[in-house]
This record gives C-alpha cells, sequence and structure tokens, in this order.
C-alpha cells in the first residue's frame, strides 16, 4: 500500500479542471492535463519548487491563462498516469484505473517518481515492477534500478540473477551487456560473487553450529551413561538401564565407541583417538571434578590447568575456543529444551 497524503480530487472531472490553475504539458505538446498547483505542490517538492518561479513569473508578466509545466523524457500516457497517481495518493493500490496506471506505466513512472521526487510512488513502481521481474528483463531493470537509486528493486533484481543466472546468461539483454557495457557485465559478476560468498560462509557456519552442538549432546549423554547408566554401558556396580533414554541414537554410538575403548589395545586407533578427545572436552566443560563418575576427568583436568599455567601456545588457543563454542552451544540447547517445555506445560 502506497503512503502518500490523500488528495480529494479526480483528474478529469468538469468541474475541477474549470478550477485548475495549472497545465502539465507533455514532451510533444499535443496534450496538456489541467491540474491544481497546490496538489502537485503538496505531492512533490520538485513540481512545487517549479510551479512557484513559474506561477510568480506569469503575475509579475501579466500572462493570462493557466501556467505551463513541462514534463519530458515520457510518453503523453505516462504523464497522464503519473498526474493520475499523484492525484489519487495513498488510494493508488486500491484497484481501479490507478492499478492499470500502475500496470502499464510502472517503469516510465518510477523515473518520473524519481525526479521529482515523489517517495511512495517510488516504492509502489518498486513493487510493481519486481512482482513481473523475469530473466528477459531482469539486466534492464537492474539498470534501471540503479539509474533511480531504487535499492528494494536492484535487491529483487540480485536475487533474481543469483538464483536464475543460467537463464539470463541466454537472453539478448544480457548478450547486449556483454558487447557494450563490459564494466557492468563485471559489476553484476562482481555482487554475484560477492552473494555467491557470503551464502558459502552461511552455510559453513551453519555446519560448525551443528557440530558444536552434536558436541554439546555427546557430553550430556556421556555424563548420563557414566552417571545412570544407558542400555548397554552403565557405571560400576550397576546394571544398564531396561529402557532406551530420549538420545538413544547419539547415546548408542557413543556406548559402541566406550566398549571399544576397553578392549582395544592399539596405540594409533582413530576410534580411541576420538574417545580420548571427547573425555577431555568433557573434563574442559565439567564443573565438579571432585564428584564426577566420568573416567579420567580429574586426571585431564589438571593436565589442561598445567598447561595453562605453562601457556601451551596455538593447539591450547584452538582447544580453549573449542570449548568455548561447545559451551555456547550448550546453553542455547537448554534455553531452547526449557522453552520448549514450558510451551508444552501451558498447551
Amino acid at each position: 500500500m502506497c503512503e502518500a497524503p490523500r488528495l480529494g480530487y479526480r483528474a478529469g472531472a468538469s468541474d475541477a479542471a474549470a478550477a485548475a490553475d495549472v497545465d502539465v504539458v507533455t514532451a510533444g505538446g499535443h496534450r496538456r492535463i489541467p491540474a491544481h498547483s497546490s496538489v502537485l505542490a503538496s505531492a512533490s517538492p520538485v513540481l512545487g519548487s517549479i510551479l512557484e518561479r513559474r506561477l510568480q513569473k506569469d503575475r509579475e508578466s501579466g500572462k493570462p491563462g493557466r501556467s505551463v509545466v513541462r514534463i519530458r523524457g515520457v510518453t503523453d500516457a505516462a504523464v497522464a498516469a503519473f498526474v493520475r497517481l499523484l492525484y489519487a495518493g495513498s488510494r493508488c493500490g486500491d484497484g481501479g484505473e490507478e492499478e492499470d496506471d500502475m500496470e502499464k506505466h510502472a517503469v516510465q513512472v518510477l523515473v518520473l517518481a524519481h525526479a521529482y521526487q515523489v517517495p511512495w510512488l517510488k516504492r509502489a513502481c518498486e513493487g510493481a515492477i519486481g512482482a513481473r521481474l523475469t530473466a528477459d528483463s531482469v539486466v534492464d531493470v537492474l539498470q534501471l534500478a540503479d539509474l533511480c537509486d531504487a535499492p528494494r528493486l536492484h535487491l529483487r533484481c540480485a536475487r533474481l540473477l543469483a538464483k536464475e543466472f543460467a537463464a539470463v546468461e541466454r537472453t539478448e539483454a544480457w548478450r547486449f551487456l556483454q558487447e557494450n557495457d563490459p564494466w557492468q557485465e563485471l559489476h553484476v559478476l562482481q555482487r554475484l560473487h560477492e552473494a555467491d560468498m557470503r551464502r558459502r560462509k552461511w552455510r559453513r557456519k551453519r555446519a560448525e553450529q551443528r557440530v558444536y552442538v552434536e558436541l554439546s549432546e555427546a557430553m550430556d549423554c556421556l555424563d548420563h551413561i557414566c552417571t545412570e547408566g544407558c542400555t548397554e554401558v552403565g557405571p560400576a556396580g550397576r546394571a544398564p538401564a531396561p529402557a532406551p533414554c530420549a538420545r538413544y541414537a547419539t547415546c548408542r554410538g557413543l556406548q559402541l565407541l566406550i566398549r571399544h575403548f576397553s578392549q582395544c589395545h592399539r596405540k594409533s586407533c582413530a576410534r580411541c583417538q576420538r574417545m580420548w578427545q571427547l573425555l577431555r572436552l568433557h573434563s574442559a566443560l565439567c564443573d565438579r571434578p571432585d564428584r564426577c563418575n566420568t573416567p579420567l576427568c580429574m586426571r585431564f583436568k589438571q593436565k589442561e590447568q598445567e598447561k595453562a599455567a605453562a601457556k601451551a601456545g596455538d593447539d591450547g588457543d584452538k582447544w580453549g575456543l573449542l570449548v568455548k563454542k561447545v559451551k555456547a552451544a550448550r546453553v542455547f540447547s537448554s534455553l531452547a529444551n526449557r522453552k520448549q517445555t514450558s510451551t508444552s506445560t501451558q498447551c
């Protein structure tokens, strides 16, 4: 919906035309559109400045009749549509003749709205053009958006280019751009490359976050196995649980890893190395090592304290960063679970 003053006047009415004090003349001079200077000035500061000078000049010269404002650069029908939309104001999206004007002349009206500084009409034109955007027209519309400083329309063009670039490359507009404006082509390709790099970075961060969440869940399962026990592995002197826990998919894999770790005697076993890392990570996250049932927790805690005192170096810094990330993931996961529990309780 457009935002503008409501102008209680419909262009074309006979009584209103009689009271008009300005004629809007099209580029070829073939059409004169009667209008009110107060309406045009309130809708556009540029037209207001032009009309102020023109009316003052006509009063000083004593010229009879209505003053003239010329609008050039577009067709006669586009000028008439522009004036009608200025009069329609905030009702330009309510259907009727104004909607037809927007559909037929949106591109030319966008140019006029930019030139005469009518922001609400400019936004309406951006929406109308963007709704009909296709792979065949996106290159021309992108150049128009750059010339008219239309950021919303530019964003829609960029999204369509990134999504359907293979189809855009086959269009006549793209071939014309390659032959006549290589700098613009380079600019478009650079923006597409930057968008692709941002998308890849976002995906990489999402993948990293998933790893931290999985490690956080593994720490919870390890604590659960060593404290309460699960279906196959449990603390010393306690029988395995008769039923699987809520996170059995993760818990099952961790139990198998623990059983392998307890039976394997190879020095360079990848699965055993993974278990050592999980135990070390648990020790770094554990806040009660004196009462912890997880094996080697206190021993790893003492080693980490010794390394911190000796300033281990880059490896220690990387490990500390991993611990911080997993801690943050555990906090967010705990908050999300608490929110889900409260929501289900309310329901």
